[in-house]
């Protein structure tokens, strides 16, 4: 659900809700994205609070109005910042400029299939029947549940069989 917001009239109608806002200059321009997990309470802390960071001091004056987006978890709102960060690039937001995008894990549908690592979403319309798992906001949890799937499951971990006649399955 995407809503236009009044800056003035509707900051107590903004949700106790998880999500990502959207900062707008008088030019309308976007000029900062972030994330909350109670849209209410971060939205409001930039017009409430005494802000001693140089970059508040600057951009919370310039902000006109703004937009809200919910979404149902942090994890999602998280990543739909990233997202939109990296579209719009709002001159306010640099952490999340660079094209680091969040890991995937696919089981491959391979005879023997494989695990392999990626961070292009691209790449789930090469075969479609290959499994994508993802993506992890945490790469050591992405890490740790391959690990635990490398247990249970015999998966090939390699690319190519040492032995021609036979397959790679340790």
């Amino acid at each position: 659900m995407k809503t236009n917001i009044s800056l003035k009239d509707s900051l107590s109608l903004l949700p106790e809700a998880p999500g990502v806002y959207l900062m707008y200059s008088q030019e309308n321009e976007i000029i900062y994205i972030g994330k909350a997990k109670n849209l209410k309470k971060r939205v409001k802390s930039y017009f409430t609070k005494n802000h001693d960071s140089p970059k508040l001091l600057i951009m919370v004056p310039q902000i006109a109005r703004f937009e809200f987006i919910i979404t149902d978890s942090e994890i999602e709102a998280l990543i739909l910042e990233s997202h939109l960060i990296k579209k719009h690039k709002p001159k306010y937001n640099v952490l999340l400029k660079d094209d680091k995008k969040f890991p995937w894990f696919v089981i491959t549908d391979d005879e023997y299939p494989r695990i392999i690592i990626t961070r292009k979403v691209e790449d789930k319309n090469k075969n479609k029947k290959d499994k994508y798992f993802g993506p992890y906001t945490n790469s050591r949890a992405m890490y740790s549940t391959l690990e635990l799937i490398k247990k249970l499951f015999p998966l090939k971990q390699c690319k190519t069989p040492r032995f021609k006649d036979r397959p790679c399955i340790y």
